[in-house]
């Protein structure tokens, strides 16, 4: 009808405060406090890292559980989508730089992973005028392999079980430089193929 506003009934907007937003939220919240208890003494008194450990799983475990929601109840924002990326890489850099700092990990690894993070991030803000760019398939499994190989330098292993955790962080290394490539040459074509706004 002339004069009222124009609304979509088929895709309503999804509401920018809902719980999974706010999950993501806590997951940027629970950033410091994981490096607190990480850096607890010396950084290697074991009941700290193993709290270390139980906050960084938790922060994981949101991220999951936040991207599951958004997509089952309708709940995907453009606003999260931009974000949540942001959050996982804010506690994948803390964790790493943090980890570099007390001696486990050697700072080429962190250095890159981090400018691997760092440049997609500043691509996704790049493109933003061209529409947000969610994650792709092998993202997500690079930010679990990612999650799954610092945890596990977050505990206080050795061993085999270091052993174990080396190849597993080689395995995340491998998937961020090629996932990084990646997503640099789809954000490239996709520039090239879409007219501009």
């Amino acid at each position: 009808m002339p004069g009222q506003p124009h609304t979509d009934p088929v895709v309503p907007r999804a509401r920018v405060a809902n719980i999974a937003n706010m999950l993501t939220g806590v997951r940027l919240a629970l950033v410091p406090v994981f490096l607190a208890a990480l850096f607890v003494g010396d950084g290697h008194e074991t009941f700290w890292r193993v709290i270390a450990f139980v906050i960084f799983t938790v922060a994981v475990l949101t991220d999951r559980l936040d991207g599951a929601l958004a997509r089952s109840y309708g709940m995907v924002t453009e606003f999260g989508t931009l974000v949540d990326p942001i959050a996982d890489k804010a506690l994948i850099g803390a964790a790493l730089i943090g980890l570099s700092m007390l001696g486990d990990l050697p700072w080429w690894l962190t250095v890159v992973i981090l400018v691997r993070e760092i440049g997609i991030t500043v691509l996704r803000f790049a493109v933003l005028r061209r529409g947000v760019i969610p994650a792709s398939r092998g993202g997500k499994l690079k930010t679990l392999v990612q999650a799954v190989a610092i945890g596990l330098f977050v505990l206080p292993l050795s061993g085999a079980w270091l052993a174990g955790a080396w190849v597993i962080m080689w395995v995340a290394v491998v998937l961020t430089v090629v996932t990084g490539a990646d997503y640099v040459v789809s954000a490239i074509r996709d520039s090239r193929t879409r007219p501009a706004s």
